[in-house]
């Protein structure tokens, strides 16, 4: 090989070298990250809307369905009924929610309000007659309320061929002795709560769940006698609570469980025969 070719061969070599370091060099870069509010917002938050109080709940548990139309709470603030119960403070630990329940109000004296142009409709009862109808029923079980054997009244369904004693409670000791009453719920006026067993050997609520509407049911404790009539008998979840809400109106309400099927309960609601 010649000089000129020597140098024509370097020259090639040295031109060829200094493509391949001009590609590798290109792939070399650096994107500068966008800024933070490029990103997409989180879909979650701690706070969505802060207010002037903080000491509100907002969220499900504290909803309550509106009670009806012209009834004698719709007027009454934070009345009406959770709905979802078992969400409620208090509810899924077992105990009560408090709610005002409905009653007949037929009987009161008539007292229209004033006239509103283009409404043909008028109320039957005044404010003062809502307020006075809409307290809700309580009695609270007191040392002088029990029988000398501990028990706290009689229950008696002929339907069934059914007479048992009431005891305090509802747990399995109080269960084993007779039907047990709610201890968070009245004894006389308003709402009665009392469960007991559908099965073994103290299966006395094991046929409520036959009987009719208007089939009787008396009650019987020191501060008197009152007989009921079946309103209704229904499958409810094993976590309503509902049905316990203390009421403006005597009634009874009578729980146990359904026969293999542990999420279920029955529950017999039973209006005062006035």
């Amino acid at each position: 090989m010649n000089m000129k070719q020597y140098l024509k061969s370097l020259l090639l070599f040295f031109l060829l070298t200094a493509l391949c370091v001009s590609q590798a060099s290109a792939l070399e870069y650096s994107v500068d990250a966008p800024e933070d509010y490029l990103f997409a917002v989180p879909t979650s938050q701690d706070i969505i809307l802060q207010e002037e109080s903080v000491n509100v709940n907002p969220s499900k548990t504290a909803a309550l369905a509106a009670p009806g139309f012209r009834t004698a709470t719709s007027y009454l603030p934070g009345s009406g009924e959770h709905l979802t119960p078992n969400l409620a403070p208090g509810g899924m630990a077992g105990s009560l929610v408090n709610a005002v329940g409905n009653a007949d109000y037929s009987s009161l004296p008539s007292t229209e309000a004033p006239a509103v142009p283009g409404n043909n409709m008028t109320w039957s009862i005044g404010p003062t007659q809502w307020e006075e109808s809409a307290s809700v029923g309580f009695t609270d079980v007191t040392d002088d309320l029990y029988y000398k054997d501990g028990t706290l009244g009689t229950l008696e369904i002929p339907a069934i061929g059914l007479e048992v004693s009431i005891v305090q409670g509802t747990d399995s000791a109080a269960l084993a002795k007779g039907a047990g009453h709610f201890e968070d719920t009245s004894i006389w006026s308003g709402n009665i709560c009392v469960a007991a067993h559908n099965r073994g050997t103290n299966s006395y609520f094991g046929k409520i769940h036959t009987l009719d509407i208007g089939d009787e049911i008396t009650l019987t404790t020191k501060l008197g006698t009152r007989t009921y009539a079946v309103t209704g008998v229904e499958k409810i979840s094993e976590t309503d609570n509902s049905g316990t809400a203390s009421t403006s109106d005597n009634r009874l309400t009578l729980f146990t469980c359904v026969r293999d099927e542990r999420e279920y309960r029955w529950c017999v609601t039973a209006g005062e025969v006035v």
